[in-house]
């Protein structure tokens, strides 16, 4: 048992296949995935899995399988298609026309009874597992399309944070399935000759790390594809201010084989994301003023975060874009989550650049630092 099932008295209960389909659930939990799962759970659950069964620290959850989402759809199938014939997907307004009615059909349909029984089980026993009654939740979507090397489907269906009770759950279930429709998803797919007949989707539910800083990291520059560096970028609170732009992070540079600083960029951050404790709904909160240029991790956190970062990027055998949180409801130690791993698709197929640091290989830095006698971390 890793350190943060110890810290949150995970254990067993409600794991395995359920509400098995055909042979195939409809319900599983993300230790039952693996990187191959992902026509069952979509890219980013089969990750999750495969991390959690390769030692990462992972919060833990489960996820509504394409077969439950399938059971879901049955009887929306034949009208969805015969709103998306013939449609011009270069035409903005017709496209947003369809996706609105596409997505008005997908959220007005309810849960068959098995399904919606299989699901507030499963979050019953995930609150279980947590230790918190109504444990809350984040609630993602899980495209088989989604985080594969090739494409990359990030961003286009939609995630909800802090979601608390099954009713909630299955609310944002739908919502997230009906954001497979959105007028971008539809035209990304389209431009990507992707069949509409062969997607499917997934849903998520994991539970939130009430982040103390949180934030992404690439196992490669994603500037200028230099392999020898881990970046990172953090801010305080969730990381949906970094993910999506509102704030400038603060940037740290790693050397991927010693694990030093190489250089560090403390933004002024104005805002950040945080959780109401009366509502429990993620809100955006103004950061005090002397806290906007204080470093939002610590030296130590940037290390670990880096070395495991290079477990990441070792596992899958190509270089990784990662988001990660700092819980500040556990110890020091055992309160650094990986909360989403995918392939980064950018640099990852061109050939390797010079390295920086002018020019200097991760051994030339070794030897250069050791005579400076300059201690490597």
């Amino acid at each position: 048992m890793d350190r943060h099932n110890a810290a949150v008295g995970v254990d067993r209960r409600g794991r395995g296949a359920i509400g098995a389909s055909g042979g195939l659930p409809l319900v599983c939990w993300f230790e039952d995935c693996m990187k191959d799962s992902v026509a069952l759970v979509g890219g980013k659950c089969s990750s999750l899995g495969e991390l959690i069964n390769a030692g990462v620290r992972v919060p833990p959850g489960f996820a509504l399988t394409t077969e439950g989402y399938r059971h879901f759809m049955a009887g929306l199938d034949y009208e969805i298609q015969s709103l998306l014939l013939g449609l011009d997907a270069s035409d903005m307004d017709a496209l947003e026309r369809t996706s609105a009615a596409i997505r008005q059909l997908i959220e007005a349909q309810p849960f068959s009874t098995q399904l919606e029984d299989l699901v507030a089980e499963s979050y019953r026993h995930l609150s279980v597992r947590c230790c918190m009654p109504a444990v809350p939740v984040a609630v993602r979507s899980s495209a088989t399309a989604e985080d594969l090397a090739g494409a990359s489907f990030a961003g286009q269906q939609d995630t909800y944070l802090w979601i608390r009770g099954a009713d909630e759950v299955l609310h944002h279930m739908r919502r997230c399935i009906s954001s497979l429709y959105t007028g971008r998803a539809i035209a990304y797919r389209a431009r990507m000759d992707f069949d509409e007949d062969q997607m499917a989707i997934s849903v998520g539910v994991q539970k939130m790390a009430n982040s103390y800083t949180a934030g992404v990291m690439f196992t490669i520059h994603p500037a200028n594809g230099d392999r020898s560096v881990i970046v990172i970028d953090s801010n305080f609170g969730f990381g949906e201010s970094v993910v999506s732009g509102e704030v400038t992070p603060d940037n740290f540079l790693v050397n991927k084989v010693t694990l030093d600083i190489l250089e560090r960029t403390i933004s002024k951050k104005e805002m950040c994301y945080t959780v109401d404790l009366k509502t429990q709904q993620s809100q955006a909160t103004e950061i005090p003023l002397e806290r906007q240029r204080v470093q939002s991790l610590l030296d130590d956190e940037i290390t670990e975060l880096a070395w495991m970062g290079k477990q990441i990027e070792k596992h899958y055998g190509r270089p990784m874009d990662i988001e990660w949180a700092v819980d500040k409801d556990l110890p020091v130690g055992g309160n650094i989550f990986i909360l989403q791993a995918r392939p980064e698709t950018v640099w990852s197929e061109k050939p390797p650049p010079a390295p920086a640091n002018g020019g200097l290989s991760a051994m030339d830095y070794i030897v250069a630092s050791m005579l400076q006698g300059k201690r490597l971390q």
